[in-house]
C-alpha cells in the first residue's frame, strides 16, 4: 500500500471546526468523514466530500486507492487516536503516511468536568463494542469513564451495574462536551431514568462489593459450569506459567467453562484469547461467562482439537486443560507457538501423565504434580478432602 495517499486527520470538537481546521480544508482536494462532520464543512470549501465506507475497515483500502496522490483530509471526533479512525489509518498506512491534528478529547473534557486525574480513573470505550467490557473494571471506589455508543448506553450500563451488585454506583452522564449545549445528568445506577444526549461520556464512581481480581484465581463459583472447570488453585498455577502479556494471544484448548481464557483476558485489556470447545452447550456457556466477567471479546471456536486449530492465528501461549492425548495435539501446539511462547498442559489420567512424562523427557520444561485438599466435614469432625491430583507440564519455545 506504499502508493496510497498521505492523509491529514483533523480532530473536531463538539463546538465545531476551528478556524485553523477550516483553512486546512480549503486547501484540501478531498474531505472524508461521517455525515455529522461533513455537514460542518463550509460551503466555500471546494474539496470533494466523501463519506466513510460501510463496513469501515473492509472498505477503507479501496477508498484510499481511489484517491491516491491527492490531498486528503479526514474529519474525526476529538482525539482521532483514542478509539478513533486515526488508529485504523495508522495501522493501514503506517505512522509516516498519516498526520494527526487532534482536538481536545472527550475524555480530557470529562476528567476536567469531574475533577478526576488521569492517574485516578480508567477509560473504557463501548463505541461499536459490547458494553459488558465495563464489568472488567468493577472494584469498590474505582472511577471509570465510559465512551458511549449512543443515547441508550447509560441505561444499558445502569442495568449491568445493578445486576452485579453495583446499584449504588454514581453515574454522571456528560453530554455534548465542549459544545454550547453541554449537559450533565447525575444519578445512581439504581435510579437512572435519563435522558441522555446521543454524544455522551458516562463517568462512573463505582460502589459495590469485591467481585473478582485481576490476579489469577477467581473463585470457582463466579463461573457457570457443568463440572468441566479448571479449579481455582490449578487455574492460578497455570496462568502464572502462561504469563499473560499485553496484546498476546492465548489458545484455551478444551475450554470447558472458559475460565482460563477469561482470566487471561482480565489480565490486560489488550490480551486476546480463543476458546476451543467442541460441545455447543459448553461453548455457549463460555460466552456467557466471558460477558459477565467483563471480557466479551473472548472468541469461541467450535470444534475438536487438533483439527479445529488448523486455521487459527499463531498463539503466544497455549493451555490444554483436557484431551491432551488426542493424536498430534501437543506437537501441533508446540509447532504453532510463536518464539518465546508458553505451553501449559494439565492431565489427571495415567495415560495423560505418561504422555506428559514422555514430553518432558524429550523436550524439557517443567513437570509438576499438583495436589489440592480442602477441609470438609467427616461426621462431627473436620478432615481433608483431596481433589484429583493434576500433572502439569510447562514448556517454553526458544
Amino acid at each position: 500500500m506504499s502508493d496510497l495517499p498521505r492523509i491529514t486527520v483533523l480532530g473536531v470538537g463538539a463546538d465545531g471546526l476551528p478556524d485553523l481546521a477550516v483553512r486546512r480544508l480549503r486547501a484540501a482536494e478531498v474531505v472524508v468523514g461521517g455525515a455529522r462532520h461533513l455537514a460542518m464543512v463550509p460551503d466555500d470549501v471546494s474539496a470533494e466530500r466523501v463519506p466513510w465506507p460501510s463496513p469501515l475497515r473492509a472498505g477503507l483500502p479501496a477508498l484510499l486507492e481511489r484517491y491516491a496522490g491527492r490531498d486528503v483530509v479526514a474529519l474525526a471526533s476529538g482525539d482521532p487516536m483514542m478509539s478513533g479512525i486515526g488508529t485504523t489509518l495508522v495501522e493501514l498506512l503506517g505512522a509516516d503516511a498519516v498526520r494527526i491534528e487532534p482536538a481536545v478529547s472527550s475524555v480530557a473534557l470529562a476528567r476536567a468536568r469531574m475533577g478526576w486525574s488521569s492517574e485516578s480513573s480508567a477509560v473504557v470505550t463501548v463505541v461499536g463494542r459490547d458494553p459488558h467490557a465495563v464489568l472488567r473494571e468493577l472494584a469498590p471506589g474505582r472511577r471509570v469513564l465510559v465512551l458511549s455508543s449512543d443515547a441508550d448506553t447509560p441505561a444499558t450500563l445502569a442495568g449491568l451495574l445493578v445486576e452485579q451488585g453495583y446499584a449504588d454506583s454514581a453515574m454522571a452522564v456528560l453530554g455534548d462536551l465542549g459544545a454550547a449545549g453541554e449537559s450533565r445528568v447525575d444519578a445512581t445506577a439504581a435510579n437512572w431514568v435519563g435522558p441522555a444526549s446521543a454524544l455522551n461520556v458516562v463517568a462512573l464512581d463505582l460502589r459495590g462489593p469485591v467481585v473478582g481480581s485481576w490476579v489469577a484465581g477467581l473463585p470457582d463459583d463466579v463461573f457457570e459450569h457443568d463440572g468441566q472447570l479448571t479449579k481455582r488453585d490449578l487455574r492460578a498455577s497455570a496462568l502464572a506459567r502462561l504469563a499473560p502479556q499485553p496484546g498476546q494471544l492465548l489458545w484455551d484448548v478444551g475450554a470447558g467453562a472458559g475460565s482460563v481464557g477469561v482470566e487471561w483476558l482480565r489480565a490486560h485489556p489488550t490480551c486476546e484469547a480463543l476458546a476451543v470447545e467442541q460441545d455447543q452447550e459448553r461453548a455457549d456457556r463460555v460466552g456467557r461467562n466471558a460477558a459477565r466477567l467483563g471480557v466479551p471479546h473472548l472468541q469461541v471456536v467450535r470444534g475438536r482439537a487438533p483439527d479445529a486449530l488448523a486455521d487459527l492465528a499463531a498463539p503466544d501461549a497455549v493451555f490444554v486443560g483436557g484431551g491432551a492425548t488426542a493424536p498430534g495435539l501437543l506437537d501441533l501446539c508446540r509447532d504453532r507457538l510463536r518464539p518465546g511462547g508458553r505451553l501449559v498442559v494439565h492431565g489427571v489420567t495415567l495415560e495423560t501423565e505418561a504422555l506428559l512424562a514422555a514430553a518432558y523427557a524429550e523436550h524439557g520444561g517443567e513437570l509438576t504434580r499438583l495436589a489440592v485438599e480442602q477441609a470438609a466435614p467427616i461426621g462431627s469432625f473436620t478432615g481433608w478432602s483431596p481433589a484429583r491430583t493434576v500433572t502439569q507440564w510447562t514448556w517454553s519455545k526458544p
